[in-house]
């Protein structure tokens, strides 16, 4: 039997996330997920006047793929998915996994060909860039786990934070918060091990309220190539490339990240290793605000995790094209850090102004972006 719960999805992206109009290619990029929400998402699709076109994978599958890449084979991989991706106009991610390590003992050279190539030339710069996407993980008994939670209250969590959020009432509440973020210079960050100063100068900011990434709820900006100064500890777990990394400590000078530490000697050897993937790694290609009111604790998931309301990601790498600094390279590594009082309290402030303390927004204009007015 057909779970309700997927038509309520479904409809949300392809009627608020993609936009999707007549005559318009879908591309349905399907990881390990039940096949009865393909089919409810193609039946969306079809509805809009779209044309779905499909693709299913795995994840041990790609794992073998990857693991046995060389150059010239992701590059291959790389052209043909790109001419794919340059001939429709929405795309749609559906990410799920049954082991959220799955890619945690590949080499580090397997995946640098793989974000180099195919990540990198086929989603950074022409699915980001040049269609109408959104992206999502899907529930399963590994995310469940990762989020402490048993499978069926993970599931019930889920729809009700993909599906049930007023992404509306979020896109209204957020559009204060553009605007200061567009005037500010100067960013103060403060908290347990955290005194991290820099630049947002010119750079903008851009709300985002489920027409991107599903669940939603932050406003992005960057800081200027060169402006970071301090440190920054984070307190919420981060994987990338299949590694689960905790207590993550940057120090930063003129922009770059000249010490990185993690939880273990193994963790902060690997860290570094990514951090030194190309010239632009050790730079910050993005700063946000996250404040989804149904989000409230990591679950080692950075579509959720960069959402919590009252946190805050840092991220090294790759800028966007829009609200970004230039930076250019292979990785985006979002890392959070939760500003509510029971993970340590801490204060940003906005050109010598507090604006939120303890993760609440202290500013009459922004205090609808707050958990007990947003969630209402």
């Amino acid at each position: 039997m057909k779970d309700p719960r997927f038509s309520d999805l479904a409809k949300v992206l392809v009627s608020h996330s993609c936009r999707v109009q007549p005559g318009e290619k879908v591309l349905i990029e399907a990881f390990d997920i039940p096949h009865e929400f393909t089919v409810e998402l193609i039946k969306h699709v079809n509805a809009a006047g779209g044309l779905p076109v499909v693709s299913t994978y795995q994840q041990p599958v790609q794992r073998a793929l990857i693991a046995a890449a060389s150059e010239g084979q992701m590059k291959f991989i790389a052209d043909i998915e790109r001419r794919r991706m340059e001939g429709v106009q929405c795309y749609m991610g559906l990410r799920g996994s049954n082991n959220i390590a799955e890619m945690s003992d590949l080499p580090s050279e397997a995946m640098s060909l793989y974000e180099k190539h195919v990540w990198n030339e086929v989603h950074s710069e022409v699915r980001v860039k040049k269609t109408k996407w959104v992206v999502l993980r899907w529930p399963s008994p590994s995310m469940s786990q990762a989020a402490g939670m048993s499978t069926e209250a993970f599931e019930d969590f889920y729809f009700k934070v993909c599906a049930g959020v007023d992404y509306a009432r979020m896109k209204r509440e957020s559009e204060p918060l553009r605007q200061l973020m567009a005037k500010t210079d100067r960013v103060h960050i403060k908290g347990p091990g955290t005194d991290l100063q820099f630049s947002i100068k010119g750079i903008g900011a851009e709300p985002c309220y489920g027409d991107r990434n599903i669940p939603d709820g932050e406003c992005f900006s960057c800081p200027t190539l060169e402006s970071c100064e301090g440190d920054i500890q984070f307190n919420c777990e981060t994987m990338y490339r299949g590694t689960i990394f905790n207590n993550i400590y940057l120090r930063l000078n003129k922009g770059k990240i000249v010490e990185a530490r993690a939880d273990s000697d193994a963790n902060t050897k690997k860290l570094n290793e990514i951090l030194d993937s190309d010239a632009g790694a050790r730079y910050i290609g993005e700063w946000s605000l996250g404040y989804n009111p149904m989000i409230l604790k990591p679950m080692k998931d950075i579509l959720f995790d960069e959402k919590i309301a009252g946190s805050f990601h840092f991220t090294p790498g790759k800028a966007y094209e829009h609200c970004g600094n230039g930076n250019k390279s292979q990785i985006h590594w979002d890392m959070v850090c939760i500003q509510r009082p029971e993970y340590g309290g801490g204060e940003i402030w906005f050109d010598g102004k507090l604006i939120r303390k303890d993760g609440l927004f202290v500013l009459k204009e922004l205090e609808g972006l707050n958990p007990d007015r947003l969630g209402v």
